[in-house]
């Protein structure tokens, strides 16, 4: 019976030409690279060009600034042309976002299911590979291509976002948590791997990327609702009083505001909300009387500072993986024992 192995002796040039220093691809990692070749090559052509129009925008952002006034700039004194490289900004930004949709769907999805659907899998496990082997290796090469790409990506995005997080209300980082740092490149890989696990539980290429679409918008919903809990809430509070000439608290620079607005602090340490004694918020006397009788001594305001960005990043990147782990080790039991 014939083996699906390749060779490479057999295809290499011979003579001086031949370079045994060049790695070559073997076995079921060849298998795997020939099967899915034109996704890696459509992944690589993808990374090589989001990489060069955000290398250009960046070039084109950088000129216009340093055509400007530093003072004006630490001021937030920009003029309004700069906000057309801030919505480019964004707008890559925005679109790095469906990364995970896209592996998820159109990468691990079909990855597996691909293979049962045809048949591919019964011929490849009748041979004389196994099939924790050829599902290990099924798994490892297109995770690696994808963590490489959007690692790649993301680290680009993030050099040009650096330099002016913040200027903008739309270059806030809370804009920017999910499509920098770590965090991509681990959502990513969880999508993939949950659309692995659906390819290979539903054995239908279409009907997985369905599924997969719904799973994988169910995540994004659930990680939009939940990262901010990754991070340690700070209150910032007065104690001067709440009527006229008193200043409510002021936000640090980057830091954004949690909860419901500005709370009323009284002496006891309670907080009020802020609609506390509103029915009289017209009669000056009668509203600073009400809020008295609470007990009302300042105000109090949550925030998450921008210092914790980094740590909620790899907190969530760590999550995710543990949980993408769990995800492939399902696959690979299942496959081991369920496959055909």
């Amino acid at each position: 019976m014939t083996t699906l192995t390749h060779d490479p002796a057999r295809t290499a040039p011979t003579g001086s030409a031949r370079n045994h220093w060049i790695p070559r691809l073997g076995g079921p990692v060849w298998l795997v690279w020939r099967q899915h070749r034109a996704a890696f090559w459509t992944l690589i052509a993808v990374t090589l060009l989001g990489v060069v129009v955000m290398v250009h925008l960046r070039g084109q952002m950088m000129d216009f600034l340093a055509t400007q006034d530093p003072t004006s700039r630490r001021a937030g004194g920009l003029p309004t042309e700069f906000e057309t490289h801030a919505h480019r900004l964004f707008t890559i930004g925005s679109y790095l976002g469906y990364i995970p949709v896209l592996a998820g769907v159109f990468l691990g999805a079909p990855l597996v299911a691909g293979d049962l659907e045809s048949g591919t899998a019964k011929l490849v496990t009748s041979q004389s590979v196994s099939r924790l082997r050829w599902l290990t290796t099924k798994l490892a090469v297109p995770a690696v291509m994808l963590a490489l790409s959007t690692g790649v990506l993301s680290a680009v995005l993030t050099w040009w976002w650096h330099p002016v997080k913040g200027l903008s209300s739309g270059l806030i980082w809370t804009s920017f948590f999910s499509v920098t740092g770590v965090t991509p490149v681990a959502y990513a890989l969880l999508t993939f791997t949950v659309g692995v696990a659906a390819g290979m539980v539903l054995r239908r290429t279409l009907v997985s990327m369905v599924v997969t679409l719904g799973i994988v918008v169910a995540i994004g919903f659930v990680w939009d609702e939940l990262w901010r809990s990754l991070g340690h809430v700070l209150s910032l509070t007065t104690d001067k009083g709440v009527g006229p000439g008193a200043v409510p608290p002021e936000l640090p620079t980057e830091a954004e505001q949690q909860g419901q607005g500005t709370y009323f602090l009284t002496s006891s340490g309670d907080r009020l909300d802020w609609t506390t004694c509103l029915d009289q918020i017209e009669d000056d006397r009668a509203h600073t009387a009400c809020l008295e009788s609470k007990h009302v001594i300042g105000w109090s305001l949550d925030y998450l500072p921008v210092a914790q960005m980094d740590t909620m990043q790899w907190l969530g990147a760590g999550v995710m993986l543990a949980v993408a782990a769990a995800v492939a080790t399902f696959v690979l039991l299942r496959g081991r024992k369920r496959l055909l």
